[in-house]
């Protein structure tokens, strides 16, 4: 027997026509998501121009995403959702290296390079050396684990958002750890920069007068038999926007020193030009 809609019946018969749903997982995740949004738009006495409105944003997000853009990914991000999501599927053992948001950039494999090699493949950074180990908590090295690594280049922009001007899997390699865990590959110093404000979430951003910059940073995923991966960034210490990154995903933990050497041996060893940057950590798995 069909009831008059009110404000809080149509609540529950959305609820239960869920009833014969098989996965109780989704049942109770499409359940969740239906309190809150209507919950939400009695809250806020949602307007039926403002509901088309966010019909038409969201839309328009979606036309946004290509192969090599995901801006429903950059929409979670800015929303501090990416984040939220992260942190409550992201508790790790204390000593653990700790993970972040994977960001919109990562719609393109990384090409595996030799230990020692540069992803840097345009010049005109500043320089510099990554290395470390990859160790289990206990500080046994993980030989043969797997390093993904991506960044931006000097001027702040993907291989993917430029492709006429860098090569493809610029600032991007995959590396294989030596027999004692260790890494290091060569690049430049990554800088700042603002995510992509070309579409709707640049919209967002401009009406909510938010900054689009995301301090200096490399990308990581780190993955070793037997252990629970990790994806995470390494901050560059000092650089602008640690204290308000665009997407939120900063933790101390994560800022490192890039430091300014000047060690002419050290440099004809890396194949560098010396003095150069060079930013040293151990990234720390937690077993599965």
């Amino acid at each position: 027997m069909t009831t008059d809609a009110t404000d809080t019946t149509i609540t529950d018969e959305a609820v239960r026509s869920l009833h014969a749903t098989s996965d109780p997982r989704l049942r109770e995740l499409l359940a969740g998501l239906i309190r809150h949004l209507h919950a939400f738009a009695r809250e806020t006495g949602l307007t039926q121009q403002e509901w088309e409105r966010a019909i038409g944003f969201l839309t328009a997000t979606g036309q946004m995403c290509t192969d090599t853009r995901q801006e429903f990914i950059l929409l979670s991000d800015v929303l501090g959702l990416s984040m939220l999501v992260e942190t409550i599927n992201g508790d790790r053992a204390a000593g653990a290296t700790e993970s972040t948001v994977l960001g919109p950039f990562h719609m393109t494999e990384s090409p595996a390079r030799e230990l020692g090699a540069t992803i840097d493949l345009v010049g005109g950074g500043e320089p510099c050396v990554v290395s470390g180990r990859v160790l289990s908590r206990d500080g046994t090295p993980l030989p043969g684990a797997v390093v993904d690594v991506w960044q931006a280049d000097g001027n702040g922009f993907y291989d993917v958002q430029r492709p006429d001007v860098q090569p493809p899997g610029n600032g991007r390699g995959l590396f294989t750890a030596d027999a004692e865990g260790r890494f290091w590959f060569r690049t430049c110093v990554p800088s700042p920069y603002p995510i992509p404000t070309d579409g709707p979430v640049g919209d967002l951003l401009r009406a909510t007068a938010r900054h689009p910059y995301r301090p200096a940073h490399i990308h990581f995923i780190v993955s070793a038999a037997d252990h629970v991966p990790v994806t995470t960034h390494i901050f560059v210490a000092g650089s602008d926007y640690l204290d308000s990154d665009a997407v939120f995903a900063v933790k101390p933990s994560l800022v490192q020193e890039f430091t300014r050497t000047d060690d002419s041996v050290l440099a004809r060893e890396f194949g560098v030009p010396n003095p150069f940057r060079h930013a040293r950590f151990d990234l720390v798995l937690e077993q599965s």
